[in-house]
C-alpha cells in the first residue's frame, strides 16, 4: 500500500511537469488505474495536491485532453472530500470563468462539476458561504490563461430578468436582475454604510432616515439584497433594541427601515412580473435601440475634459459651489476635484447632437467591478426574509409596546415575501441551501414559540395593569403571526416531524386561550390542526378540555332555558341536561341536579311524553345516578329520597294518591331499579348508600301511598332486578326484611302481588343467600310450595322437618362448578358418532350402566359447543327433563344412576343457548322438578352441585343479560359461551358456579373528559374558568358590561370567579372592549404617554384583523364603525401642536389613521373620509394642512436638532396620509363625499406648491422634503380636474406654478447633468417629476382656454445665465427616453405622446430633435421597433408616431409650411425627400412591416411573465404609503375614453397615457398560474425560460442554479402594444392607403392581428371576475387584463372597418372570416351581469359598439362574402344574441353610442338578408342558412325577447325629435324589422294601438 502511495504521489506531481507529453503520460496513468480498479476514487479523493494540478492543468499555454480532465473532475466532484477540496483551492471561481473559454460541449461537463460543488451533505451552509465569498486563490493557477483584466466579465452579466427557480423545488423566486452600479451609486451606497456602521448614534439616525426617505426612493429595492452591506448593518442594529441610553430608538429607525424595504421589494417583484414592462434591454447599456441606425453617433468625441456633472449623483442649484465628499444626502454633489457642474464652461458639456449618446460616459465606471465576486455575495430574496425574520423575532420580547407593534409590521410585510419567495416544499428539498434555509427557519419558530410562552406564562396577579396589559397584547399579535407563518410555509401533515417542542408547547397555550378562540376563530382552527398533529397528549388534553368548555356551555343554556317561562323544547332540555354533566367536576354547580331530577320526574309523570323523550331523559336520570363524582351521586340520591318522600311520606296520606305518586315514576324503571339495587347500595360511601336504600324502603312499604297503577308498574319494573335485590335480604334489616316480605307475599293476593313463578324463582335463590337465616326461612317457604304442589303425595321426597332440617345448607358447596366451554374450528367427533351415543343414553332396550357411560360420553363431548345443535336436535332436553320426572316418582331409584351425567348435559346445553335458558326459567314445574331432585340427592355433592349450577343459570338469567342493562341495548346478542353475571351477584350470594363478572362498575357510568391532573394545569382552569363566565353571562358583551356594573351578585362559586388578569384578558382581547377602554384612556389621559399607548394599542388591534385576514371586515373594522371614535380624536387633529411632545404624539395619531385608511381602501367608510376632509377644509386654524409648511417663525425655532427631526416625521406622515386619502377616492361613489374632495385636492395642491419652494429655498434642495412632495404631488395630479376648485387662483395659474416648479427641477436633477442616465442618485425626483408632468400635460389641455401653452414647456439651452438664451424647445425630454428606468422612459414618452397631441406639440418637438440623427421621426420608429424594449415603451412611442401621421403633410417641399413630415437625406445620391415620400422610405428602410410581423408573432396574453403563489395576507401595510405609483405602472386607466363619446383615434395616446395610482401596488393577495395559451410556440418557450441570458445564481443557492447556459433573447409583446399598433396603422392606411394595404398583404398583418383575438379567453376573465377562486389573481389584475383586451379589441375592430374601406380583400378571406365572425359574436355575447366596477362595464360598451360598427360596415362593403357566417354565427347563439339586442337598444340615455349602433347593425342585417332572399328566389341551388324571419318567427321560446326588442326600439324613437339620429336609426331599423317578422308585426300593432290609446287619453 506504502508502495501504491508513493506511485500516486509522484504521478501527481508529474501532473504539474512543464513538459505536456509527461503530464500526458501522468494523466493517462491514472486513468487506466481508476478504469482497472488499481486505484480506488476513494483514495484518490483524499489528495489535495491532485485537485491542484488537475486545476492548474488548464494554465499551461498548451492545454490537451482538457475533456478527460474535466470528466476526472467531474467523476470524483461525487465524493465530499474532493468537493471540500476544490471549494477551499476556489474551484468555483475558477471553472465559472474556466466556462466562458471552453467549448460548448466542455461547458456541460463544467456545468456538472459545478453542480456537484453545490451539493455538500457534511458541510455546514454558513460556512460554505463564507467560503465561496472569500475564494482564496493559488497564485500559480490563475496565470497563464486568463487575461489579467477582467473585461470578459462582460460575459457573465446577468440577463435583465428576475429569477424563478424552476430546478429548486423549495424556491418561488431566488434573485432578481444583477444591476450595475456608477461609481458615485457606489460610493453613495458605501458612504450610508460606513455611517451605519458608526458609533455616533445621531449619525446613525440621520443615515436611516435618509436611506428612508432618499436612497431607497432612487435606488432600486433589489440593490440592497446585490450589495447587502446596508441590510446587514441594519439587521446588526436591531440588536439594540434591549439596549438603555435611547439605543433602542435606532433599533425601532432600523425596523423602519427594513419594513420600507420589504415594501419595496414586492413592488419590484410586482414590477418584474409585469409583462408590459418585460425587457431584454441590457441595463448596463440602457440605450436606444435607435442608435443602432445612426452609426456615427457613437463615434463622436467627447470633450477631453467633461464636466464631473454627467456622473454627480444631485445637481446642486443655480450659484452654489460647496462640494463635500459624502454620500448622506447634505449635500448634492459627489466628490469633486473640478468644481460644481453650474461652473463647467458650456463646450465642456457633451455635444447636444445626440442627447441618447450621453449612456456611454459611465461605462467604465460600471466595468470597474468585479461582478462575479459580487454577485457571489448577494443575497437571494429568500436568505433576505429569513434573515429578517431571525433577526427581528427576539425583538418581540421588548418590554416595550411600540418596538413590538413596529417589529410586527415589519414581519408581516416580510412574510408577505417570504409567501412570494420559498415554497413549503422547501421541508421535502435536502439541497444544501434549503437545508440552511430549514434550520434558520426552525430557529425562528422556536424563537415565535419561546416568545409566545415568555408572554403567556410572564403574566402573574402581582404584576401592574400596565404589564399585564403589554403582555397580552403581545401575546395575541404575536400568536396571530405564528400561525399565519406556519400555514404559509408548513403544510400540517409535516408539523409532526418538524416543528420544535417550543412552538408546539405555544401552540398548545394558544389552543387553550378562550378569548383568542372567540375574537379568531379561524386561527384557532388553524393552531388546533397544527396540534393535533403535533403532541398526542397536549391534543388529548386540548380535545378534553374543548368538551368540558361545550358541557359548561350546555350547562348554563340548560340553566337558562329550563328557568323561563311558557313551553320548553324538553328534549332540546334533555340534550342540553346530558352534555352538562360532563362538566361537573369542575364547576361543581349543584341546583344544577335538582333541575335536571325535576325535569326527569316531569317528563315521566306526563301522559304526553314520547318514548324518545321519556328514553333519553331516563339516560340522562341514570347517569346521575352514577356519576363518577360522589359528590353528584350524593345531591342525586339525596334528591331523588327529597322526591320519594314528598310522594310517599306518611305525612301526605291526606292527599290524593293518584296527583303525588306520579312524581316517583322516573324511579319505576329496571334499569333504574337496577342502578339503585346493584351500585348505590353498595356505594362504600354512606350518604349514597343510605340513601338508595331509604328510597327502596319507601317504594317497597308504599303500596298504600300508591294507585294500583303506580305499585303495578313498580311490580313489573321491580321483577327483572330481584335476583339483585335478594342479595340484601336479611330478616335483621328494614330493607332486607321488606324484600323478604314481598317474597313471602301470599300467592293468592292476586293483583299487585309477585307473580308465582317469579315467587317461586325469589324463594329458590334464597337458598343461595350467604345469610343461614334467610335460607331456612327459604326452606320453610319452599316446603310449603312443594306440600301445595299437584301430585305432591306421589312425587319424592316426602317433605318432612327432617329432611329440612339436612339441608339448610344445601346449595353452600366447597368446589364450584367451572362454567365454560370450548369453542373449537374443527370437530373432533363425527356427527354420526354422537348420534349413536345419544341412542344408545336413550335406549330402553339396553343396559342402565351401558346407558350412564354413553351419558358420560356425551357430557364429555358437549363440551363443544359445536355438538349441541346435534342433540338439540334430538330432544335432549326433553329427555332429560323426563327422566328427571321419573326420577322423583316413587319408582325413580331404577334411573337414578343416569342423573347425574343427566344433569351435567343439561347444564351444558343449557349454557350454551340463552334462549332455551330463558324459555326454561319461566317453567315452575320445572324449577320444582329440580330442587325435588336436589332433595333427594341432597348427600350427594356432585348431584347437588349440578342442580345448583342449573338454577344459577335459571334463577339469575335476567341479570346475566348485559345488553338488556345497558343504555343503548345492542341489536347483536351477546357470545353464547360466556354466562356472566354482575359482580353485586356473586358478592351477595354463595354461588356452587364460577362465573365471569360484569358491571364491576355502572354501565351508565360516564367518563369525565378531564382528569384531576389536567383541571391542575393552568392553562386549562383558566379557560373553563372563562368559559363558564362566558357561557354564563351569554358572551363577552354580557360579561364585559356585568364586570363594570357596580352590583355585582354572587351567583355561583368562588373558584369560577373571573380573576383580575381573566378580567384584562377579555377585555383586551375582545377587540370592541379593547377599542372602547383605548378611547376611554385617551378621553381620560392626563399626558401625551397615556394618549401615545392607547393610539399604540390601537394599532395592535388593527394589525390582528390584518394577521387573522380579515382586513376591514375583522373585528377592529366592524368595531370601529359603531364607535364614535372620531370625537375622541378630533382635539388633536383641530388644535395646533404646542411643543414637541405635542407634534411627536400627532405623528402617532396621524400615523394610526394612515393605517386605518389603507385597511380600508377597498371598502372606505364615507363617514370616516367626510370626517377627515371637513377637518382638512377648516377654517384657520387648519393643523393638517398648515402643518406641511412650517412659517418662517417655525423655520427660525428649529434650533434642536430633536425638534426638526419632529417637523420632518410630522411632514412626512401629513404627506403619507394625504396620499392614501387621494388613494381612498377611487371607488366613492358620495356626492357629499366626493365634492368636498374636488376643494380638498385644489387646496392640497397649493400647499404641496409651497412646499416645492423651488426657486428660493434657503437650503437649496432638502433632498427628502422633494421627494416627499413629489410623491405628493404625483398622487394629487393623478386625479383630473384636481386644479379646478380654488376660490382664488384659476386652474390654469395654478398648473402653470405647477410647471415651472418641476422643469426647473427636472432641469437641476438631469437636464444640468447631461442626463445622467445611468445613475440612481436622483432616480426618485427624475420619476415622480416626469410623472406629475405627464399628468400635468392632461390637465393643461383640460383647463387651458387656447393651445398657445406649449411655449411654457420650453427650456432655455445651457446655463441660467443671460447670455445663453438660446431656447431648445423640448429637447430636455428626449434624454428621458433613455434612461436606465424603463419606468421613466415609459413616462418621459408618455409625455411625448400627450404633448403632441397638439400640433404646436409636434411641431415643438420635432424642432427639439433636429441634432439628433434620424430626427424625431426615426428616433420614435427605432423605439417602437426595438425587440429588446418592454411594451410599454414601445406603446407610448406608437402613440407619438399616430400623433404625428394626424396632421396632414405634404408630399414635396413647401416654403414656410409648419409640418413637413419626416425628412430623409441619401448622402450618396444627394436627394432629400420630405412628408409622405420620407414617412415610406423610413418605414421601408426600417422594414417596419415586417417588425410588425415578429411583434404580433410574440405577442403574449398572460396576466404575469411568472407567477408567484402569493400569500393571502393582505398586503397593505405601513410601508406602502410610500408610494402606490412604483407598482409598474400596472393599472393606468383611461377612463374618459371610455365615455359614450367616440374619440377621434388620433387623441387616443393622449388619453391612453394617463397615469393613475395603482390600486394594487401595495397587495399581493394568491395569484393563480395564467390559464392563457400562447399563439405560436415560442410563446410557450418564453413561459418557461424564466432564467434570462448569462443569468449566475447566489453562490449559496443549490445545485442546477448556477451558470445556466445563455438563452435567446425574448420579446415580449402585449395587447397595450398591439392596441397601439393598431391606431398607428389606421392612422398609416389614411395617409397612403394603397402603399399600406398591400404592405398589410405582404406581412400577412391583418390575419395575424385576428388571429389574437380571443373571446374564450376574455369570458374566462371575466368569470373570474364573478366569482374569484381562492387562489386567484387580485380583482384589480383581472379588471386590468380584461380592459386590455377590450381596448385591443376597440382598436382592430376600428382597424378593420379602415381596411374595409381601403380594400375589403384584406379582411373577407374565409379562413379569417369565419373565426373573426364567431370570436366578435363570442365577445358581444359575454355576459356582464355581475360585473360591479363601472369602468370595466364601460369599456364593454366601448368594445362593443366598435364591434357592432365592424359588423355593419362588414354587411355594407361585403355582404355577400360576409352575411353567411354572420347569420350562421347568430344562430348558434340566438337567444343570447337577442337579449343582448334588447339590452344594448335599451342603453339610448345612458350610452347612446352604443344603441346607436346595435340598432344600425340590426338593420342593415334585415336589409342585406332582404336582397339576398329576393336573390335567392331565381336560385334553386342556394345554400341553407338560416334567416331572421325564421329565427324572430318560429322560435316559440324567443317570443318574450322580440316583444322587448319592440318594445326598446319604440322607445328610442318615441319623444325624439326629428332631427335625432337616434329617432331616425330606430325608425329604419323597426321598418325592416316589420318587413321580416310576422310577430314583429303583431306586436308593433299591439303596442301602436296602446300608444295611440294613451296619446287620446292624455289629449
Amino acid at each position: 500500500m506504502e508502495r501504491d502511495d508513493a506511485v500516486l504521489t509522484g504521478l501527481i506531481r508529474k501532473l504539474g511537469h512543464q513538459l505536456a507529453e509527461i503530464r500526458e503520460r501522468a494523466l493517462r496513468s491514472i486513468l487506466c488505474k481508476l478504469e482497472l480498479g488499481l486505484l480506488g476514487c476513494e483514495d484518490v479523493v483524499q489528495d489535495q495536491p491532485l485537485f491542484l494540478r488537475l486545476l492548474a492543468w488548464f494554465n499551461f499555454p498548451t492545454v490537451p485532453m482538457k475533456e478527460e480532465v474535466l470528466s476526472l473532475l467531474n467523476r470524483l466532484v461525487k465524493y465530499p472530500p474532493a468537493v471540500q477540496h476544490l471549494i477551499d483551492l476556489g474551484a468555483v471561481e475558477f471553472l465559472s470563468k474556466l466556462r466562458c473559454n471552453v467549448e460548448p460541449n466542455l461547458q456541460a461537463e463544467i456545468d456538472g462539476i459545478l453542480d456537484g460543488l453545490f451539493i455538500l451533505p457534511s458541510v455546514d451552509a454558513a460556512s460554505y458561504q463564507t467560503k465561496q465569498t472569500e475564494m482564496p486563490q493559488q497564485p500559480e493557477i490563475l496565470i497563464g490563461y486568463f487575461p489579467k483584466d477582467k473585461s470578459n466579465l462582460q460575459q457573465m452579466e446577468v440577463s435583465p430578468r428576475p429569477m424563478v427557480n424552476q430546478t429548486v423545488k423549495c424556491l418561488k423566486f431566488s434573485t432578481f436582475p444583477w444591476l450595475p452600479l456608477t461609481t458615485t451609486d457606489r460610493h453613495v451606497l458605501s458612504s450610508n454604510e460606513s455611517s451605519l456602521r458608526s458609533s455616533n448614534h445621531t449619525l446613525i439616525w440621520n443615515t436611516c432616515e435618509l436611506l428612508k426617505d432618499v436612497i431607497m426612493q432612487d435606488f432600486p429595492a433589489e440593490i440592497f439584497l446585490q450589495r447587502p452591506k446596508i441590510v446587514q448593518s441594519l439587521l446588526s442594529l436591531l440588536k439594540l433594541a434591549f439596549g438603555g441610553d435611547g439605543r433602542h430608538r435606532l433599533a425601532l429607525q432600523s425596523v423602519s427601515c427594513l419594513q420600507q424595504l420589504c415594501t419595496y421589494l414586492r413592488n419590484r417583484l410586482n414590477f418584474h412580473r409585469d409583462p408590459g414592462f418585460f425587457s431584454s434591454k441590457e441595463d448596463t447599456v440602457s440605450q436606444n435601440s435607435s442608435l443602432s441606425y445612426c452609426h456615427e453617433v457613437r463615434v463622436i468625441h467627447h470633450s477631453q475634459n467633461p464636466s464631473l456633472g454627467s456622473s454627480s449623483p444631485r445637481p446642486s442649484v443655480v450659484g452654489r459651489t460647496g462640494q463635500r465628499p459624502r454620500g448622506d444626502g447634505q449635500d448634492w454633489d459627489a466628490v469633486s476635484s473640478s468644481g460644481s457642474s453650474s461652473h463647467a464652461p458650456v463646450n465642456s458639456r457633451i455635444s447636444v447632437h445626440s442627447p441618447l449618446d450621453v449612456v456611454h460616459i459611465d461605462l467604465p465606471e460600471l466595468e470597474a467591478e468585479d461582478t462575479l465576486e459580487l454577485q457571489f455575495q448577494q443575497l437571494s430574496l429568500p436568505q433576505f426574509c429569513v434573515s429578517v425574520l431571525q433577526s427581528a423575532v427576539p425583538l418581540l420580547r421588548t418590554g416595550s409596546r411600540q418596538m413590538i407593534i413596529r417589529v410586527l409590521e415589519l414581519l408581516a410585510e416580510d412574510m408577505i415575501l417570504i409567501g412570494e419567495a420559498i415554497s413549503a416544499d422547501i421541508w421535502d428539498d435536502n439541497s444544501l441551501f434549503a437545508v440552511d434555509m430549514k434550520e434558520k427557519l426552525l430557529m425562528v419558530l422556536r424563537s415565535l414559540g419561546d416568545t409566545i410562552c415568555y408572554h403567556k406564562s410572564g403574566v402573574s396577579q402581582d404584576q401592574p395593569e400596565l404589564v399585564l396589559v403589554h403582555h397580552r397584547m403581545a401575546f395575541v399579535s404575536v400568536s396571530l403571526f405564528a400561525v399565519r407563518v406556519l400555514q404559509m410555509l408548513l403544510p400540517v401533515e409535516k408539523a409532526s416531524h418538524l416543528l420544535p417542542e417550543p412552538m408546539s408547547a405555544a401552540l398548545f397555550l394558544v389552543s387553550l386561550d378562550m378569548p383568542v378562540s372567540l375574537e379568531y376563530p379561524n386561527i384557532h382552527e388553524a393552531v388546533v390542526a397544527y396540534l393535533e398533529q403535533l403532541n398526542s397528549e397536549n391534543y388529548s388534553i386540548y380535545k378534553q378540555t374543548a368538551e368540558a368548555v361545550y358541557s359548561i356551555e350546555c350547562t348554563c343554556n340548560f340553566l337558562s332555558d329550563v328557568g323561563k317561562e311558557g313551553e320548553k323544547n324538553l328534549l332540546e332540555l334533555v340534550e342540553l341536561a346530558d352534555q352538562a354533566l360532563r362538566s361537573f367536576s369542575y364547576h361543581q354547580h349543584f341546583p344544577l341536579i335538582k333541575e335536571m331530577i325535576c325535569m326527569c320526574s316531569k317528563i315521566c309523570k306526563s301522559a304526553q311524553a314520547s318514548p324518545l323523550l321519556q328514553g333519553e331523559s331516563q339516560k340522562v336520570f341514570l347517569r346521575m345516578l352514577s356519576h363518577p363524582l360522589l359528590q353528584v351521586k350524593i345531591e342525586t340520591y339525596n334528591c331523588c329520597l327529597e322526591i320519594t318522600k314528598e310522594c310517599l311520606g306518611v305525612y301526605n296520606v291526606t292527599k290524593p294518591v293518584s296527583s303525588l305518586c306520579n312524581g316517583i315514576h322516573f324511579l319505576l324503571h329496571p334499569k333504574v331499579l337496577y342502578e339503585i339495587s346493584a351500585f348505590g347500595i353498595q356505594e362504600p360511601k354512606n350518604e349514597v348508600n343510605a340513601a338508595a336504600k331509604a328510597i327502596l324502603l319507601y317504594l317497597l312499604q308504599g303500596r298504600l301511598m300508591m294507585t294500583a297503577v303506580t305499585w303495578n308498574k313498580f311490580i313489573e319494573s321491580l321483577c327483572p332486578v330481584i335476583p339483585v335485590l335478594q342479595g340484601y335480604a336479611d330478616t335483621e334489616d328494614p330493607l332486607g326484611n321488606s324484600i323478604l316480605l314481598l317474597t313471602k307475599g301470599n300467592p293468592e293476593a292476586g293483583e299487585g302481588a309477585l307473580p308465582c313463578t317469579t315467587r317461586l324463582k325469589s324463594m329458590l335463590r334464597l337458598l343461595f343467600v350467604r345469610k343461614p337465616l334467610v335460607r331456612s326461612l327459604a326452606l320453610k317457604l319452599l316446603a310449603c310450595h312443594l306440600t301445595r304442589e299437584e301430585g305432591a303425595d306421589t312425587k319424592r321426597p316426602l317433605i318432612d322437618a327432617r329432611i329440612l332440617s339436612r339441608v339448610t345448607n344445601l346449595f353452600i358447596v366447597k368446589k364450584p362448578i367451572e362454567l365454560t366451554l370450548d369453542d373449537r374450528r374443527e370437530l373432533i367427533i363425527r356427527l354420526e358418532t354422537v348420534e349413536k351415543v345419544y341412542k344408545i343414553f336413550t335406549s330402553d332396550d339396553i343396559d342402565l350402566v351401558l346407558r350412564k357411560s354413553a351419558a358420560e360420553q356425551l357430557a364429555v363431548i358437549m363440551q363443544d359447543i359445536k355438538m349441541h345443535a346435534v342433540v338439540k336436535k334430538l330432544h335432549l332436553v326433553d329427555t332429560i327433563i323426563e327422566y328427571l320426572n321419573e326420577c322423583v316418582g316413587q319408582d325413580g331409584e331404577l334411573i337414578e344412576c343416569l342423573i347425574l351425567p343427566s344433569l351435567t348435559l343439561f347444564r351444558k346445553v343449557l349454557c350454551a343457548d340463552p334462549v332455551m335458558r330463558l324459555a326454561l326459567s319461566q317453567q315452575a314445574s320445572l324449577l320444582t322438578l329440580l330442587f325435588r331432585v336436589s332433595l333427594i340427592f341432597h348427600e350427594n355433592c356432585a348431584v347437588v352441585t349440578e342442580v345448583g349450577a342449573l338454577f344459577c343459570l335459571l334463577l339469575f338469567d335476567e341479570v346475566s343479560r348485559m345488553d338488556m342493562w345497558s343504555v343503548n341495548p345492542s341489536n347483536k346478542p351477546s357470545s353464547p359461551s360466556v354466562f356472566s353475571l354482575p359482580v353485586s351477584v356473586f358478592r351477595r350470594y354463595h354461588l356452587p358456579v364460577r362465573v365471569v363478572g360484569h358491571h364491576a362498575v355502572s354501565p351508565y357510568s360516564i367518563v369525565l373528559p378531564l382528569s384531576t391532573d389536567c383541571l391542575a394545569l393552568k392553562p386549562v382552569s383558566d379557560m373553563l374558568r372563562i368559559a363558564w363566565n362566558l357561557s354564563w353571562y351569554h358572551g363577552s358583551e354580557n360579561l364585559l358590561k356585568q364586570m363594570n356594573s357596580e352590583s355585582k351578585i354572587q351567583e355561583f362559586s368562588d373558584t369560577l370567579q373571573l380573576t383580575t388578569e381573566d378580567t384584562l384578558t377579555l377585555k383586551m382581547t375582545h377587540t370592541a372592549s379593547g377599542l372602547k377602554d383605548c378611547l376611554h384612556s385617551i378621553v381620560e389621559a392626563a399626558a401625551h404617554r397615556e394618549v401615545r399607548a392607547a393610539v399604540t394599542r390601537m394599532s395592535f388591534y388593527l394589525l390582528n384583523d390584518r394577521l387573522s385576514l380579515k382586513g376591514g371586515s375583522g373585528p377592529f373594522g366592524v368595531t370601529l364603525k359603531s364607535l364614535s371614535w372620531h370625537t375622541t380624536l378630533n382635539r388633536f387633529l383641530q388644535v395646533l401642536p404646542a411643543c414637541t411632545e405635542d407634534e411627536k404624539l400627532l405623528i402617532d395619531i396621524i400615523h394610526f389613521l394612515n393605517k386605518l385608511l389603507k385597511e380600508q381602501r377597498k371598502n372606505s367608510s364615507v363617514e370616516l373620509l367626510n370626517w377627515l376632509l371637513e377637518l382638512l377644509l377648516r377654517h384657520s386654524p387648519n393643523p393638517l394642512l398648515d402643518l406641511l409648511v412650517l412659517t418662517e417663525s417655525q423655520a427660525r425655532e428649529e434650533t434642536d436638532d430633536i425638534q426638526t427631526a419632529v417637523r420632518q416625521q410630522l411632514q412626512k406622515e401629513l404627506i403619507a396620509l394625504f396620499n392614501t386619502l387621494l388613494l381612498s377616492f377611487m371607488a366613492v361613489t358620495d356626492r357629499k363625499c366626493l365634492e368636498l374632495f374636488y376643494v380638498f385636492q385644489t387646496q392640497l395642491s397649493l400647499k404641496l406648491l409651497q412646499c416645492l419652494r423651488v426657486t428660493d429655498a434657503p437650503h437649496f434642495y432638502g433632498l427628502p422634503s422633494l421627494e416627499r412632495t413629489l410623491r405628493g404631488m404625483a398622487h394629487l395630479t393623478a386625479s383630473p380636474g384636481w386644479s379646478s376648485h380654488s376660490p382664488l387662483t384659476k386652474p390654469f395659474e395654478i398648473c402653470v406654478k405647477y410647471l415651472s416648479g418641476l422643469l426647473e427641477v427636472i432641469t437641476s436633477f438631469y437636464v444640468e447633468r447631461g442626463g445622467n442616465a445611468m445613475s440612481f442618485m436622483g432616480k426618485g425626483v427624475t420619476k415622480n417629476t416626469v410623472l406629475c408632468l405627464l399628468h400635468l400635460s392632461h390637465e393643461m389641455m383640460a383647463q387651458a382656454q387656447s393651445s398657445e401653452w406649449m411655449s411654457l414647456w420650453f427650456l432655455p439651452l445651457g446655463s441660467h445665465s443671460e447670455g445663453h438664451a438660446t431656447p431648445q424647445g423640448l429637447a430636455w425630454l428626449i434624454p428621458l427616453w433613455v434612461d436606465r428606468d424603463p419606468e421613466v422612459r415609459f413616462t418621459s414618452l408618455g409625455l411625448g405622446s400627450a404633448l403632441t397631441t397638439l400640433e404646436t406639440g409636434c411641431v415643438a418637438l420635432a424642432n427639439s430633435c433636429q441634432n439628433i440623427s434620424g430626427g424625431l421621426w426615426g428616433t420614435v420608429v427605432n423605439i417602437l421597433l426595438d425587440q429588446s424594449e418592454c411594451s410599454m415603451v414601445r406603446r407610448e412611442a406608437a402613440f407619438i408616431l399616430q400623433n404625428l401621421l394626424v396632421i396632414p403633410m405634404p408630399s414635396v417641399i413647401i416654403k414656410d409650411y409648419t409640418w413637413q413630415g419626416p425628412c430623409v437625406h441619401d448622402e450618396d445620391s444627394g436627394l432629400s425627400l420630405i412628408g409622405k415620400p420620407a414617412l415610406q422610405a423610413l418605414l421601408y428602410h426600417c422594414h417596419f412591416y415586417e417588425h410588425l410581423n415578429q411583434m404580433i408573432k410574440h405577442c403574449y396574453l398572460g396576466r404575469y411573465t411568472f407567477d408567484l403563489n402569493f400569500s393571502a395576507l393582505d398586503g397593505t401595510s405601513e410601508g406602502s404609503d410610500l408610494n402606490g405609483l412604483d407598482d409598474s405602472f400596472k393599472f393606468w386607466r383611461a377612463p374618459s375614453r371610455m365615455s359614450n363619446q367616440d374619440q377621434d383615434p388620433s387623441s387616443l395616446s393622449t388619453l391612453e397615457t394617463m397615469v393613475t395610482p395603482s390600486s394594487g401596488s401595495t397587495e399581493f393577495p394568491p395569484f393563480g398560474p395564467s390559464s392563457v395559451s400562447l399563439p405560436e410556440a415560442s410563446h410557450d418557450q418564453f413561459a418557461a425560460q424564466v432564467i434570462g441570458p448569462h443569468e449566475t445564481a447566489s453562490a449559496q443557492l443549490p445545485r442546477d442554479t448556477s451558470l445556466p447556459a445563455p438563452l435567446p433573447k425574448q420579446c415580449v409583446v402585449t395587447p397595450p402594444l398591439l392596441s397601439a399598433v393598431c391606431s398607428l396603422l389606421d392612422g398609416l392606411l389614411v395617409i397612403a392607403p394603397g402603399d399600406t394595404a398591400r404592405a398589410f398583404r405582404q406581412a400577412r398583418l391583418i390575419e395575424l392581428l385576428c388571429s389574437i383575438m380571443d373571446a374564450t379567453l376574455l369570458e374566462s376573465c371575466v368569470q373570474e371576475l364573478k366569482g374569484p377562486l381562492p387562489l386567484s389573481s387580485p380583482v384589480e389584475h383581472t379588471q386590468a387584463q380584461v380592459s386590455f383586451l377590450l381596448e385591443y379589441l376597440s382598436s382592430l375592430s376600428r382597424l378593420l372597418q379602415s381596411c374595409l374601406l381601403v380594400d375589403p380583400d384584406l379582411v373577407i378571406e374565409d379562413e379569417l372570416l369565419k373565426p373573426l365572425v364567431t370570436n366578435i359574436i363570442g365577445v358581444l355575447t359575454i355576459c356582464t351581469k355581475d360585473v360591479l366596477d363601472v369602468e370595466l362595464i364601460s369599456a364593454f360598451y366601448h368594445t362593443w359598439t366598435h364591434l357592432f360598427n365592424l359588423l355593419a360596415t362588414l354587411l355594407r362593403k361585403a355582404a355577400t362574402a360576409s352575411l353567411s357566417s354572420i347569420m350562421m354565427g347568430l344562430a348558434k347563439h340566438w337567444a343570447t344574441v337577442i337579449d343582448m339586442l334588447c339590452t344594448c337598444v335599451s342603453l339610448s340615455t345612458t350610452c347612446p353610442t352604443l344603441s346607436t349602433a346595435s340598432l344600425q347593425f340590426l338593420s342593415i342585417l334585415l336589409t342585406e338578408e332582404a336582397k339576398r332572399h329576393l336573390q335567392d328566389k331565381n336560385k334553386t341551388n342556394s345554400c341553407h342558412t338560416p334567416s331572421m324571419a325564421s329565427l324572430l318567427d318560429k322560435t316559440q321560446e324567443n317570443q318574450k325577447s322580440l316583444e322587448r326588442l319592440n318594445e326598446v326600439i319604440l322607445q328610442c324613437y318615441e319623444g325624439k325629435s326629428s332631427k335625432d339620429v337616434l329617432k331616425r336609426v330606430a325608425a329604419n331599423t323597426l321598418m325592416s324589422l316589420l318587413a321580416v317578422s310576422r310577430r314583429a308585426q303583431r306586436q308593433a300593432l299591439k303596442d301602436f294601438t296602446y300608444l295611440f290609446e294613451r296619446q287620446r287619453g292624455s289629449a
